[in-house]
């Protein structure tokens, strides 16, 4: 959907033999790398398993970025697949789905009897076939919400710079604001996939939220750089340069 294209070592060989080394260090299987092009910086994994996984990032991604915080970017993807969150996500999306076909057939199959006369039955069923995908969704969104949590620790771990990955997800949600993504726009539903939410980039820590805020995920990012031992760094995070200068152009 994202329409992304394979790459491998002959036409991004940075991009790959990056992916290769810190897939090695998490003990993963290398997983297969993807190029999407898109000016927005941003990246996404996805597969069933560890065996059959996909790492993608965005053309602006490797532009804009440090190799330091490219890094960040792909082991925070890589914990992703080591913590299985592609299934996870994938089964929480189809309780999702399944609930709200069985509120819909609830309503179908209500019958002509003498309740459906009743306002207050009608009113029943109508704030069923409302609430209840409202609430499958939110409990979707908190599970992504609690995933991008636990792989910004993993990730950080494997590529052993926290503060990188902090530095990373500050600039992709400052640019993400002004710098659209015409292809998640178009398939919304590949929103909760992305390190951040290529949509908006707001990220708020709300009900309906699919990312957490950047705050909060940098503050955490801090408290685990400090107990890795490499001392804290939130003070120490660009205010926010997003001029163009990655290492692959």
């Amino acid at each position: 959907m994202p329409d992304a294209g394979e790459v491998d070592e002959r036409t991004v060989p940075e991009l790959v033999a990056n992916v290769r080394e810190l897939a090695q260090r998490a003990g993963l299987p290398m997983p297969r790398v993807y190029l999407m092009d898109s000016p927005q910086p941003n990246a996404f994994a996805t597969g069933r398993n560890q065996q059959h996984a996909a790492v993608c990032t965005t053309t602006g991604l490797l532009s804009r970025l440090t190799r330091d915080e490219i890094a960040g970017v792909i082991g925070h993807e890589l914990g992703h697949v080591r913590n299985h969150d592609t299934l996870t996500m994938t089964i929480t999306a189809t309780i999702d789905g399944a609930i709200s076909m069985l509120a819909q057939f609830g309503m179908f199959f209500r019958g002509g009897g003498r309740d459906d006369n009743n306002g207050l039955g009608i009113i029943g069923s109508v704030l069923i076939l409302i609430l209840a995908p409202l609430a499958a969704m939110i409990v979707q969104m908190a599970i992504s919400r609690t995933r991008e949590y636990a792989a910004d620790n993993v990730g950080a771990r494997i590529s052993g710079r926290p503060d990188a990955l902090a530095s990373a997800l500050v600039k992709i949600s400052r640019i993400a604001k002004t710098v659209p993504n015409d292809t998640a726009e178009t398939h919304p539903a590949t929103a909760p996939l992305f390190i951040v939410n290529p949509l908006s980039g707001r990220g708020m820590d709300n009900l309906f939220s699919t990312h957490p805020s950047t705050e909060n995920r940098v503050a955490a990012l801090d408290k685990l750089s400090r107990e890795m031992g490499l001392g804290g760094f939130n003070a120490a995070i660009p205010a926010g340069d997003t001029r163009s200068h990655g290492p692959w152009g």
